[in-house]
């Protein structure tokens, strides 16, 4: 490890400082760490005792996307004594990383990250529970019983994703790093590969219509597509990595890596999950058109405007579930970090998925009960919009 360090006097007419409207210190400290492999690195700073006489430090760094001063991860450590600072900064990544090519975080991106997270987490929490007091009064037939476990899998993986994603956030070490990343690697595959069984028993439910399925046969076919499939994918992909001497994991990032186009260890979840959201999205219009042909008989303005509403609410009960929202993510891939749509669909898919665990719940639980085709493949999701 090389690490090289420049200290001197800070000129506040060339460094802008905003922050809280503090007087910063003579010293400018500049830290360059190359080939590092520890995570847990931390930088201890000391300073003569007059200079701290009535004042209160704050831990900083220099964010270059706002060109100021942050405190956004960093705290400042309670002192053994009054001659010294000590400092401990553990920056946070942004939702989007999950998509991006590198890490394309800023300190807005990670505040929207972490508050949609927690958002979601508490709404997952009330819907599982919500999902659990009213499962006998609901599932009363195999389709309800079918739509019900793989809404009920939906939300569990995406509630134990979005732990293992804020887990991560902070300065773990290595071995925490890779079994997080495990984690989130699988968790988000289960969430889509079930995404994935909900739509297919949909469509097959509207195109056979006579010939529903066994309770025994969806569960078993769901069990392989929402369970056996991600573990082979993450295990495979881990054990290639291994025996090509690739990297399976971003140390930095606490995810997996993208070299090139179809090179990096992402592709492993870039692929599956591309393949899901073509699946869902083709069963959404499935869902349109067939409602759009059961409507087209009537012929009247009135019967128009209803056909309207219930696709609009279709498209917003589905989305959700289907987790069409995630196409977003491959914007990322194709656009320049530069490109002004890069930026506008960076903040779309950030704010969009960390808070999908609230869309979840309200499309799930609070959603309409006349939702179209919907109601009439009997959709709705729990007791209280019964």
């Amino acid at each position: 490890m090389a690490m090289n360090i420049f200290s001197g006097l800070k000129n506040s007419s060339l460094i802008t400082n905003n922050f809280r409207e503090t007087v910063p210190i003579s010293l400018l400290l500049s830290a360059t760490i190359q080939d590092n492999n520890d995570s847990t690195l931390q930088i201890r700073l000391q300073y003569p005792q007059e200079e701290l006489n009535f004042t209160k430090p704050y831990c900083v760094f220099w964010n270059t996307t706002v060109e100021d001063w942050s405190d956004v991860g960093c705290v400042v450590v309670k002192p053994i004594n009054g001659n010294h600072t000590f400092c401990k900064c553990e920056h946070l990544t942004s939702f989007s990383v999950l998509f991006a090519k590198e890490d394309i975080s800023n300190e807005v991106l990670d505040i929207i990250t972490y508050v949609g997270l927690g958002v979601s987490i508490c709404c997952l929490l009330i819907f599982l529970t919500v999902e659990f007091l009213v499962w006998s009064a609901v599932v009363k037939s195999n389709l309800s019983h079918f739509r019900h476990t793989a809404i009920v899998n939906i939300a569990t993986f995406l509630l134990l994703a979005d732990c293992s994603f804020l887990a991560s956030a902070k300065g773990i070490g290595e071995t925490w790093c890779f079994a997080l990343t495990v984690c989130k690697h699988l968790f988000f595959l289960i969430m889509f590969s079930w995404m994935m069984c909900l739509s297919v028993m949909l469509v097959h439910q509207l195109i056979f219509v006579f010939s529903p399925l066994r309770k025994r046969v969806f569960m078993f076919l769901s069990s392989i597509v929402g369970y056996v499939c991600p573990i082979l994918i993450v295990g495979s992909s881990y054990m290639y990595c291994k025996y090509t001497d690739k990297r399976y994991y971003e140390k930095k990032t606490c995810w997996l890596v993208f070299e090139r186009l179809l090179e990096g260890s992402i592709h492993a979840f870039l692929l599956p999950v591309g393949a899901v959201i073509f699946t869902n999205l083709f069963s959404l219009v499935v869902v349109i058109l067939t409602l759009v042909k059961s409507s087209a008989p009537e012929g009247s303005k009135a019967d128009d405007k209803e056909t309207v509403k219930g696709i609009i609410k279709v498209v917003v009960f589905l989305t959700p579930v289907f987790g069409l929202t995630w196409i977003i993510g491959f914007a990322l891939l194709l656009l320049n970090k530069d490109n002004l749509m890069f930026t506008v669909a960076n903040y779309s898919f950030t704010i969009l998925n960390s808070f999908q665990g609230l869309f979840l719940l309200i499309t799930g639980c609070f959603a309409d009960q006349k939702v179209g085709l919907i109601n009439a493949l009997s959709l709705s999701t729990c007791l209280l919009i019964y």
